[in-house]
């Protein structure tokens, strides 16, 4: 197939969004934004200062009385907007989204409908909002319950999903009436710029969504202003735990951090073997392992020999055959790595796992190289047999397309390995035994819970869960999760005379 044309044609300097503006950030630094499969550079990103951040922090406070005053009908009408130009931008905001992160053209155009489909969610907030009440609590005394909105809110955004993230986020936040500041990665700006080009367009009110661009500096202001009443994160959980949950619950912020995983697919003896396998490569190796729903330690559970050897060997063999390249090329099944750095350490997990006496079925290091693409990024699956739940490479994310297969008895041992994890974030069973898989959701300790799905990713209506280390906070991203996120409950108790 022809590679499809890239949307960004020279180098754009990008600017940051602050009070219905574009504005240059204060700093004088700047990264390259580097197309991970031709190396090229298309963009600068401003690494802006804490100054910057505070320009967005004060025209979100003085917009906030204004908008938080205005109807949740009115407000809902702004994403309603919001949703037609994303739909008329669908094409070029997922190509966008190749060129700056490298997944498949697929891919990106599904993480671009997750993203709409949380715009639309939100756009439904007169019904999420609303509270409840009851008469005659007492002789004569009513009560009811309404829910209003804090003020400032902000969005530390991760690399891998530039688009949807901040979507998970942003559309209930500024749809319950608070104002919003998202900071993107610095790796992947140019999802969020396209975002809103088109929140310009709408014609939000100055000041009620802002983006600063920036890096670690921007981040720890997000977490110390005083002004900011919450902080929505997705990371890893050394960053999510000890700098963004502890640092922001510590200035007295509310905090939801999504953070690390390590998940686990299991494969009963019962299950459909083609099918599964087809569910299998798109959770260990879609988006290239770089997702917090990716596989990571596949377990087959039973002891018949023949069934272990022949679903590893078709495994094998169609993980071979997965097509890597330019996520522009509509053909192309993986592409590379976001990064240099980010390849360089999922090769040192392969040297690990060689090291600590897994069994390397397929090398991804075998893979040489893309026709007319250098190869920087460029990085081929790779298989672990004989893993064991002690090894690093079964313990800590690797974030690459990396499968380490494990063997069980049965499925009770199944769930042992998996509640031991110090994630909690999926795990998912493959099976045709509704009795194995109740037992399966009901005793695995991980937020989203996949039966015969390998990758277990809530709708927008649904919260996007977690457990353990992978998550800190009490209340998710996403429906009506999101929507107590975002507003405080306020009880009214009422009596006439």
């Amino acid at each position: 197939m022809s590679v499809l044309e890239e949307p960004i044609k020279k180098v754009q300097t990008l600017k940051n969004y602050v009070n219905g503006e574009w504005i240059e950030s204060e700093a004088n630094s700047f990264k390259d934004v580097i197309n991970p499969a031709t190396m090229k550079t298309f963009g600068k990103v401003p690494i802006s200062n804490s100054d910057d951040l505070d320009k967005a922090v004060k025209a979100a406070k003085e917009a906030f009385p204004d908008w938080r005053r205005a109807t949740p009908l009115a407000r809902a009408r702004y994403f309603l907007r919001l949703k037609e130009l994303l739909e008329e931008n669908f094409e070029e905001i997922s190509k966008v989204g190749v060129m700056e992160h490298g997944k498949t053209i697929d891919e990106s155009r599904g993480e671009t409908r997750r993203g709409i489909e949380n715009v639309e969610s939100a756009a439904s907030i007169p019904f999420l909002m609303m509270g409840y009440n009851l008469e005659d609590i007492a002789q004569g005394i009513d009560e009811y319950l309404i829910r209003q909105p804090l003020g400032v809110f902000a969005c530390i955004a991760p690399f891998n999903f530039p688009f949807m993230v901040p979507l998970w986020y942003m559309p209930y936040a500024v749809a319950t009436g608070n104002t919003y500041i998202i900071k993107p990665s610095p790796w992947t700006p140019f999802s969020q710029h396209k975002i809103f080009e088109l929140i310009d367009e709408v014609g939000f009110p100055p000041g009620v969504i802002n983006m600063v661009h920036g890096d670690v500096e921007v981040a720890n202001a997000i977490i110390e202003h005083p002004d900011i009443k919450g902080v929505s994160f997705v990371g890893s959980t050394s960053v999510g735990r000890d700098i963004i949950y502890k640092g922001a619950t510590a200035h007295g912020k509310r905090v939801q951090a999504q953070c690390g995983a390590k998940n686990f697919l299991v494969v009963m003896p019962d299950a459909s073997v083609d099918r599964t396998i087809a569910s299998l490569m798109t959770s260990f190796f879609g988006n290239t392992g770089q997702r917090c729903l990716s596989g990571a330690n596949l377990i087959i559970v039973g002891e018949d020999d023949a069934f272990y050897k022949g679903f590893l060997k078709k495994t094998t063999e169609a993980t071979a055959n997965i097509r890597i390249g330019y996520g522009l090329d509509e053909s192309v099944q993986m592409g590379p790595l976001q990064s240099e750095a980010r390849k360089t350490r999922v090769l040192g997990y392969i040297e690990k796992g060689v090291e600590e006496g897994a069994k390397l079925l397929l090398d991804g290091r075998d893979f040489k190289t893309v026709s007319n693409y250098p190869n920087n990024c460029f990085l081929g699956p790779s298989i672990f047999e004989d893993v064991t739940e002690d090894m690093v490479i079964a313990k800590e994310e690797i974030f690459g397309p990396v499968m380490n297969v494990l063997r069980t008895k049965d499925l009770d041992q199944a769930i042992k390995l998996i509640n031991n994890s110090v994630y909690g974030n999926e795990a998912a069973i493959f099976t045709d035994s509704g009795k194995a898989s109740r037992k399966f959701q009901y005793e695995v300790t991980c937020g989203n819970i996949g039966i015969n799905i390998g990758v277990a990713a809530p709708m927008a209506f649904f919260p996007f869960s977690g457990m353990k280390n992978s998550f800190f906070g009490d209340l998710h991203g996403q429906g009506k999760d999101a929507v107590n996120f975002f507003t405080e409950q306020k009880v009214v108790i009422v009596r006439w005379f």
